[in-house]
């Protein structure tokens, strides 16, 4: 494979530490990135300053670079910054008049519930993250944009790790996220805020002792 330009490199690599190919504190060197992906390297060097940007790398003078480290510590940072950031996301939305692009939430629905059906993990997820920036788009909140972009790769890393490794959070996500849709279609911001932090906040709670369990707890 040969990747030439730095944002493109930056993304597959967000996406094999995202899915866990790329694994939590493992070693990355220029020098492996670079034969990997056929590449020289200095677009290696600028999508790691990328992906260090991001939070899903750490870089230390004389020790490297790495995929950053998930821990139980981190997880309950990043979920608790999120709960209040996404409720607030979720009814700013709500409260776009944007009645057509409101129902691309239906969709996203039939897609998420046909992805549970077939016990797809990584779908659900897919679609899951699409229902999010959609979300974050008809709040038209910059700042709070980019308040979450600074969390969300870092808790896509867990989230796809709780679909992936329990069945019944995919199952929670799914019926309180058609509750969701549901209250942004119809315009109730109250409603949409507090059903999204509820979500959030129980996986969180739920995910707890097996993010420790998997990854110690930082």
């Amino acid at each position: 494979m040969s990747v030439a330009i730095p944002e493109n490199l930056a993304e597959i690599l967000e996406e094999e530490i995202i899915f866990g190919r790329l694994k939590s504190n493992e070693r990355l060197t220029e020098e492996m990135v670079a034969e990997r992906y056929g590449v020289s390297r200095s677009p290696v060097r600028e999508a790691l300053r990328l992906l260090e940007r991001d939070g899903l790398v750490v870089r230390e003078a004389r020790r490297g670079i790495w995929v950053s480290p998930m821990s139980q510590r981190d997880f309950d940072e990043v979920y608790q910054c999120r709960i209040e950031l996404e409720g607030l996301v979720a009814k700013q939305a709500a409260e776009n008049p944007d009645v057509a692009a409101k129902e691309e939430f239906r969709v996203l629905l039939k897609e998420l519930k046909e992805a549970r059906s077939r016990d797809d993990a990584r779908q659900f997820f897919i679609v899951d993250v699409k229902g999010s920036f959609l979300t974050y788009s008809l709040a038209g909140n910059r700042t709070l944009t980019r308040l979450l972009a600074g969390l969300e790769k870092q808790a896509l890393r867990y989230r796809y790790h709780a679909y992936q490794q329990r069945p019944e959070i995919v199952q929670l996500s799914l019926d309180d996220t058609a509750r969701i849709y549901d209250a942004i279609i119809a315009g109730d911001g109250e409603a949409a805020k507090a059903m999204t932090e509820k979500l959030i906040h129980e996986i969180w709670q739920n995910m707890r002792d097996g993010i420790r369990a998997a990854f110690g707890d930082g």
